[in-house]
């Protein structure tokens, strides 16, 4: 449960926080999925960019203000579901409905996982009429796929209580939690409906796993501060349109737009593709005082910011090791799920 009352009131305002476009119009809508224990369902969609708050509760039962106990016993008429508040703008309801199939076994009757009893029936529920439409044609989409019937009832929302606080953020609170589902299919999310600047798309493997990753030359320049030798780096004559992103994390860092040829003997650009992919810190080796620059989720030392850049484009020069990137061409930015930076390119 992402409650943030500062992120909600942005949203109102118009404002930029977490992504949240300041030109959107359109309201935050509501939806209702039930995908049998609600921890590892809430956290998925907790994972999803556009969507801005999830809570885990109980859904379409017949009494009030139900306990975890009381649910458990299965004679309440609940179903362990999460309330997904999201961003229209974003993201689409019909992909977070595609989403949920993907983490749920459509034919199992009350029973996901290891977890068995009518509370973890799947469901969909809307509280919009206008959304059942929507709702109704993935359903047929997925029950196309099957011979049985699909298990995933497609109802009204009755009612809707949250759960109690030690369910909020479970997995969060608790990261070794039980969890029925994998997250894998996060990355399936289509690139219209991502935000590929969203921090929370990437990770930093182990040490030992960056070893055999990346190559020892990448590894003394990203995680041991190196330095790759003057005019040797592979991108410093690359015209090609595309990003560059962080070869650790596959984070996105710069664009071939910001590109120019410095002739100082490595990749230069004049800003990053947003300022929030990387990081500034005072550098004193070698007997100099210097601004490093490292990539945000990864921490990867890329190289260092000098104020002596192009005057009409902003007057600084990143001067980046092509060891600590990775080229991503223009043509190929859907495919890899950064097709919402296609703008940024040309």
């Amino acid at each position: 449960m992402k409650k943030n009352i500062l992120m909600l009131a942005a949203v109102i305002l118009g404002s930029g926080f977490f992504g949240v476009s300041a030109q959107a119009t359109e309201p935050l809508k509501d939806a209702y999925f039930a995908g049998g224990c609600f921890w590892g369902v809430e956290e998925y969609f907790s994972r999803i960019p556009g969507v801005l708050d999830v809570t885990s509760g109980y859904a379409n039962g017949n009494t009030e203000k139900p306990t975890y106990r009381e649910v458990c016993s299965g004679k309440t008429g609940y179903a362990e579901a999460v309330h997904v508040s999201y961003d229209p703008a974003k993201v689409s309801l019909e992909t977070l409905t595609k989403q949920f199939f993907k983490i749920i076994n459509p034919i199992s009757v009350n029973k996901q996982g290891n977890d068995l009893g009518s509370q973890y029936r799947t469901g969909l529920y809307y509280a919009d009429e206008a959304d059942k439409p929507v709702l109704e044609k993935v359903w047929k989409e997925i029950q196309g796929k099957y011979s049985q019937p699909l298990a995933v009832e497609l109802l009204p929302l009755k009612n809707y209580y949250p759960a109690e606080e030690y369910h909020q953020d479970y997995l969060k609170k608790n990261p070794g939690g039980y969890c029925h589902i994998s997250f894998d299919s996060l990355k399936d999310i289509p690139a219209s409906d991502r935000d590929s600047l969203d921090a929370s798309n990437y990770s930093k493997p182990p040490a030992e796993e960056l070893k055999k990753l990346l190559s020892p030359e990448q590894y003394n320049v990203t995680q041991k501060n190196g330095t790759e030798r003057a005019f040797s780096g592979r991108y410093l004559d690359n015209e090609e349109p595309g990003i560059y992103v962080d070869v650790v994390t596959g984070e996105p860092l710069f664009s071939s737009a910001d590109k120019f040829y410095s002739r100082c003997g490595w990749p230069s650009f004049t800003k990053p593709i947003s300022p929030v992919v990387v990081t500034e810190h005072k550098d004193r080796s070698f007997g100099m005082l210097r601004t490093e620059v490292r990539s945000r989720v990864g921490d990867s030392h890329l190289g260092h910011v000098f104020d002596d850049g192009p005057k009409d484009r902003g007057g600084l020069r990143y001067c980046i090791n092509s060891l600590a990137i990775r080229f991503i061409h223009y043509d190929d930015m859907d495919k890899e799920g950064y097709g919402d930076l296609k703008s940024a390119v040309k």
